[in-house]
């Protein structure tokens, strides 16, 4: 090491070394103090780099000395610890990230993710929960509202709160100190009660192209929802073993509500089924495989093919709309009690089961209506 040379002010030393950046030499100053009985000396900063000069050293060394200033190392280890605290952080970002981890099968992630990218990390993936107020919630909901639906942002903003929630659940984090809901305004008012049906003819017309359609599965899946009520999601989880011929029963393993269900395998779903093995032979364990044999994800381009081929209105959605037409039915029928059809359609929330009660309703009356005339033709000698 170069040997230490004094400068004109007290204790304050340099050392000459290679310059760093340039050609040549430079210096490097050093303080030394006593202080508490023990003596220190620091490396202050070079003479051009750091653009040190012996007077900036003497006053670095007058401020040690009052204890203003702290050591060269205690800075970096200020600078080290506060690095690690922002590291230890659980933002909203970091979160996500450890949700996902946690949960590789969640359904849709693809949207999830798409959501979270273009409208929830833009404002929030550096913000801690404890952090974000009521009005930032408020301030994403208005600025979505002007491009995107009110399904949609409701979708986003409770994507968030579900985030927060694992943090606050798993003991990641403190939880926001408020609550997110349409009452204080930070949810967006949804209407999504949307029930499809079919006409007499329009349902003759499907029935038809399902008939006259060369695809194994598709018409197959379509005739199927609409015996049952199934799910497109519970039919493409559907495995023949869970298809009880004998005990009149198919068995919904993972469903939507997450428990597992049963509901009635009916004659004519049971003839379906049988005809449809028959005829399709298959060695895969799902009743409708996609390829390898595995469970199916899609088959959208062939049910649309059918629903345009029968000449169905734009709007309605060939598998889950065959789900409400079945509900619609039974509802109508004015033979079967809103508890029952919420069975059927396996609904954990009896709410969800009324969009259909005015159907049930209409057919009452037009019975009650129908008493009624018979009474008065009685009375009228008919």
């Amino acid at each position: 090491m170069a040997r230490r040379k004094k400068t004109k002010y007290p204790g304050i030393f340099y050392r000459e070394v290679a310059r760093i950046g340039g050609p040549g030499i430079e210096k490097v100053y050093y303080l030394v103090f006593k202080k508490d009985g023990k003596v220190y000396e620091e490396k202050t900063g070079r003479q051009y780099a750091d653009a040190m000069t012996p007077a900036r050293a003497a006053h670095i060394r007058s401020e040690r000395i009052e204890g203003k200033r702290k050591s060269r190392k205690e800075i970096r280890a200020q600078e080290a610890a506060l690095k690690q605290a922002e590291a230890d952080k659980w933002t909203v970002d970091r979160l996500w990230r450890e949700y996902r981890k946690q949960n590789p099968d969640l359904k849709g992630w693809r949207t999830y993710e798409s959501a979270y990218n273009l409208h929830i990390k833009p404002d929030f993936a550096n913000k801690e929960p404890k952090d974000i107020l009521p009005l930032d919630i408020r301030r994403i909901k208005n600025k979505l509202l002007k491009k995107r639906s009110p399904q949609t942002v409701f979708h986003v903003i409770e994507q968030l709160r579900r985030i927060i929630n694992f943090g606050v659940n798993n003991k990641l984090c403190k939880g926001i100190d408020f609550k997110i809901n349409k009452k204080d305004g930070l949810m967006p008012k949804v209407d999504n009660i949307k029930t499809e049906d079919l006409t007499a003819e329009e349902l003759e017309r499907l029935l038809k192209a399902i008939s006259e359609d060369f695809h194994p599965q598709a018409g197959v899946l379509m005739k199927l929802i609409l015996f049952t009520g199934m799910r497109r999601g519970e039919s493409f989880k559907l495995q023949w073993r869970h298809v009880k011929f004998e005990k009149g029963f198919i068995q919904l393993v993972d469903p939507k509500g997450g428990k597992d269900e049963t509901i009635p395998l009916n004659e004519s779903a049971k003839e379906l089924l049988k005809e449809y093995k028959i005829l399709n032979p298959d060695n895969s364990l799902y009743v409708f495989p996609g390829r390898g044999g595995g469970q199916r994800t899609t088959i959208a381009r062939q049910v649309n093919r059918i629903k345009e081929r029968a000449g169905l209105p734009k709007e309605f959605r060939p598998l889950h709309g065959l789900r409400h037409v079945y509900a619609s039915m039974l509802a109508s029928s004015g033979k079967v009690e809103m508890y029952t059809l919420q069975k059927l359609l396996t609904h954990k929330d009896p709410k969800t089961t009324q969009r259909y009660a005015h159907l049930r309703d209409k057919a009452l009356k037009q019975a009650s209506s129908l008493a009624g005339q018979i009474i008065k033709n009685a009375a009228n000698g008919k």
